[in-house]
């Protein structure tokens, strides 16, 4: 097995649907104090394209390496595990020896989503085995350092894709009847939604606080939101929506399109008038916004992975799934380790401060 590395210049990254292996997503990243680095790969003679990759320099020298939704193209399932630990130790001496660790991001489907035996009478995914057997069926074949699965994800495995191509009536006929009926009330109620600007941000931090309160999750800073309004590129962009009535923010998110795919990147509603139905107005708007502008597939970026009660995403798994989306199911993040004493010093450290993780 022969991989070839050769850097380029992130502007040159080939268009793709996944914003996160963008040239636009390494320049939002950069201002958030990260490193982008790209390159072209080759396997076994034959262009297999190419990563953006993120560097965070520790001090010290030290640094760690993250990958978002890279790399897209694979190799069969058997070769999947020797493929990424290669990618990953021929990347080392690109990524400086100080570097730690290097982080993948999956995009690639679970295999155990192909599989009848994680699926129950239902039909319902069942979720992957314990990370053990994940690392075994990971690292068949590989020799020396091996990979290990992250002990958590940051970009979402299990999300919903809808199908954008067709006409409104079409969207619509997909989605469940209490979905249609809220659009339709939100309608009713003199729900706008409009494209916001930079001096909207207030109004999202606002929206968003809210929502990281009442749903008990750790909030970004307000600051970790400036750099994206209105960021755009030959191939990709991000916008930011909002849901008002009488003017009145009551709903926003950030939608982004990359070549045809779009994506809900994060979203945020108010605690109060949540009879008026905003986030289905919103959601509507985004996805008729996206497909006009020549996206075939929304990702709705991340449900719990079964419609599990006792799933603290269960809520957003009802929300979405009536838009009449695909779930699916990707493999996660997964480590491979360049120092083992440090990394297992950064494994302590995400496990202990919040603040400490990717």
């Amino acid at each position: 097995m022969n991989i070839r590395i050769r850097p380029k210049p992130p502007a040159e990254l080939a268009s793709t649907r996944l914003l996160q292996q963008t040239a636009l997503w390494g320049r939002i990243k950069r201002k958030l104090g990260w490193k982008p680095l790209s390159f072209d790969l080759e396997f076994e003679g034959k262009p297999a394209g190419d990563i953006l990759v993120l560097l965070r320099e520790l001090g010290d020298g030290a640094s760690i390496a993250y990958v978002p939704f890279g790399p897209e193209e694979l190799p069969d399932h058997n070769r999947r595990g020797p493929y990424l630990a290669l990618l990953s130790a021929d990347l080392h001496a690109l990524l400086g020896q100080g570097c730690i660790f290097v982080r993948w991001d999956l995009p690639w489907l679970s295999p155990y989503a192909e599989e009848d035996d994680y699926f129950d009478e239902k039909g319902y995914w069942l979720g992957p085995p314990e990370p053990r057997l994940r690392e075994l069926r990971m690292n068949w074949g590989v020799a020396e350092v091996g990979l290990r699965k992250a002990p958590s994800d940051i970009l979402p495995p299990d999300t919903m894709i809808v199908d954008l191509q067709g006409d409104d009536d079409e969207l619509l006929k997909r989605m469940k009847p209490k979905t249609r009926y809220n659009i339709r009330l939100a309608e009713r109620r003199s729900v706008k939604v409009r494209e916001g600007r930079a001096e909207d941000l207030p109004a999202w931090n606002a929206l968003y606080a809210a929502s990281a309160r009442r749903n008990r999750i750790q909030a970004h800073k307000p600051d970790y939101f400036d750099s994206l309004p209105g960021q755009r590129a030959k191939d990709a962009n991000i916008r930011l929506l909002l849901a008002e009535k009488e003017g009145k923010p009551l709903a926003a998110l950030f939608l982004s399109t990359a070549a045809d795919g779009a994506s809900y990147l994060y979203g945020a509603s108010a605690d109060e008038d949540r009879n008026h139905m905003a986030s289905y107005a919103l959601q509507w708007a985004a996805m008729k916004s996206a497909r006009d502008s020549g996206c075939a597939a929304y990702d709705m970026f991340g449900v719990a992975p079964r419609p599990d009660p006792s799933h603290p995403m269960y809520g957003l798994y009802l929300f979405k799934a009536g838009f009449g989306g695909r779930l699916i199911h990707r493999q996660g993040a997964w480590d491979y380790p360049y120092d083992e004493g440090a990394y297992q010093n950064w494994l302590a450290g995400e496990a202990n401060a919040p603040g400490y993780s990717l």
